[in-house]
């Protein structure tokens, strides 16, 4: 399944967007907004959950990063809610910045990979629930509200539900909305999710039905990974996609999923799939329509079609052949319209990287070129739309421009673990595209190398996952004499930044050494 964020607009105060501008993560100890206190070890953790037991809250940790367009579209559209705002002085709010120091460490302690991740703590620092991101803003916030008000794990609720005892219809509904992409496995091993899901609607039938269409939906859409669903179930599928209210309750699993869905119900090409192909489509260009959806739901409803439509064409073809001019279009139309029209900067990096993508999608590369220029000026974090660049001059085998443009976003890249993660894409651009450059790779991995040995949590988590790709790419390039040197000056370096870690961070050390071990 993607993990992509969509949240539904609501007009918030300006103060309250004002106050969030500043910095989502800063502490504001007055005026409107959320008061996020922010963390970065252990201690601010820890000292944190005294707050919340002595003042007997429940603790709300975000954890996110500047350029991520998932979180992002949280900021314009779920943190600056009145609603949302009033709801945050029942709990302790904590953010971490992914690039703070120490925060992959923390991302260690909760068990959080992705960003954005929302979780919610009981005053005793035991896990809640998992929000989902991704749903509609009013139905996070009701999520929210019911982890508050029943301060019951969902992992108890979960075993209950297992073992076939009676759950409430919030207890249910908590289930339901459970940030599933960002389990990380608390919950379930991800082979079991599909099976699972699929048990959890049975069991919840005639008690929700909202969210007993929803489990479906998503243990369907998990299924739908290279397996054929039960052809019985269409016409449920077909009921949902006729039905403009339920189709607006499921828009997140519809239009990440529309693809997935219509493969697993209709497996082969035909007149059965295409007349499923133009049911899907005429619920994705009706939520496409609704001006109630977010705008970065509305494109996405509109990615959905276009998905759709290059259903048949191999997944990594640039240049997809049959998309109708018409739904080309209008591709080209809202993308632009997104361009001219966004003011705010947080839905800015969240829309318009999405419409760039959207235009790649639909094989427009010089509209999604020129669409990431002219938006490159007004980001907070140009570099994210750089590395959009480079991938799409990547596809479209503009070798020079890809690692011109890869380059640029490592060096205009900022925060550790992102220089981390930026410089990782930018070696694995320079060993794919110029292997021949053993001067410019070794002196990039030799860079990223020096910085990690400055980043207290370069062997944690995201950092870490970055430092494992430098060190498969390079064992995969070894193969002359020159690069073969060089990887073992590279392994040199590299022993020494592991030798200067502190001797009690076994985990760190460890990681380390463990690295360059194949190459």
């Amino acid at each position: 399944m993607k993990l992509t964020l969509r949240i539904g607009a609501v007009a918030a105060a300006l103060t309250a967007a004002l106050a969030l501008a500043a910095s989502p993560l800063a502490h504001a100890s007055s005026g409107p907004g959320v008061s996020w206190q922010a963390a970065a070890a252990d201690a601010d953790i820890d000292r944190y959950f005294v707050q919340a037991k002595a003042e007997k809250k429940p603790v709300l940790l975000y954890w996110g990063a500047k350029w991520c367009p998932p979180c992002n579209q949280l900021k314009a559209t779920l943190f600056n809610r009145a609603d949302f705002i009033e709801q945050s002085k029942a709990f302790v709010a904590v953010g971490i910045d992914g690039d703070a120091p120490g925060a992959q460490k923390l991302g260690t302690r909760f068990k959080v990979r992705g960003y954005p991740t929302l979780i919610l703590f009981n005053p005793a620092g035991n896990e809640i629930t998992r929000l989902p991101g991704e749903a509609d803003a009013a139905q996070v916030m009701k999520v929210l509200q019911l982890g508050l008000s029943s301060g019951r794990p969902v992992k108890a609720v979960l075993a209950d539900a297992k073992a076939g005892k009676k759950l409430s219809a919030n207890e249910w509904r908590l289930l339901g909305f459970y940030g599933w992409e960002t389990d990380e496995q608390q919950l379930l091993p991800v082979a079991e999710r599909p099976a699972t899901l699929a048990q959890l609607a049975k069991a919840s039938e005639g008690v929700d039905a909202e969210t007993t269409t929803r489990l479906w939906l998503k243990s369907a859409g998990a299924l739908a990974e290279g397996k054929a669903a039960d052809p019985a179930q269409l016409p449920r599928l077909r009921a949902v996609l006729a039905d403009a209210a339920q189709a607006h309750a499921q828009v997140d699993v519809l239009t990440n999923e529309a693809a997935d869905l219509v493969k697993a119900f209709a497996p082969q090409p035909g007149e059965a799939r295409n007349a499923l192909v133009a049911e899907f489509d005429a619920a994705l260009k009706r939520l496409n329509a609704d001006a109630t959806l977010s705008r970065a739901d509305r494109l996405n409803a509109l990615q959905g079609r276009v998905d759709l439509a290059r259903l048949d064409a191999p997944k990594d073809e640039a240049n997809p052949k049959g998309i109708p001019a018409a739904l080309l279009a209008e591709v080209r139309d809202q993308a632009g319209r997104a361009n001219r029209e966004i003011t705010d900067g947080y839905e800015r990096q969240a829309v318009v990287t999405a419409a760039a993508h959207l235009l790649g999608s639909a094989g427009l590369w010089k509209d999604s070129d020129e669409l990431l220029k002219s938006a490159l000026a007004r980001s907070h974090s140009p570099y994210y739309l750089m590395s959009q660049l480079g991938g799409n001059a990547k596809k479209q085998g503009k070798k020079a421009d890809a690692l011109h443009w890869f380059e640029e976003a490592f060096n205009k890249s900022e925060g550790p673990a992102t220089r981390l993660q930026w410089g990782a894409n930018y070696l694995g651009a320079l060993i794919e595209l110029s292997p021949e450059d053993t001067a410019r790779i070794e002196k990039t991995a030799a860079q990223l190398f020096a910085e990690a040995e400055k980043d207290p949590g370069a062997f944690y988590e995201r950092s870490e996952r970055s430092l494992k790709k430098v060190a498969t790419l390079l064992a995969g390039w070894s193969k002359t004499a020159d690069q073969t040197a060089a990887v073992g000056r590279l392994k040199a370096q590299l022993d020494g930044v592991c030798g200067k870690l502190d001797s009690g961070d076994a985990k760190a050390k460890a990681a380390c050494q463990g690295l360059m071990k194949k190459a």
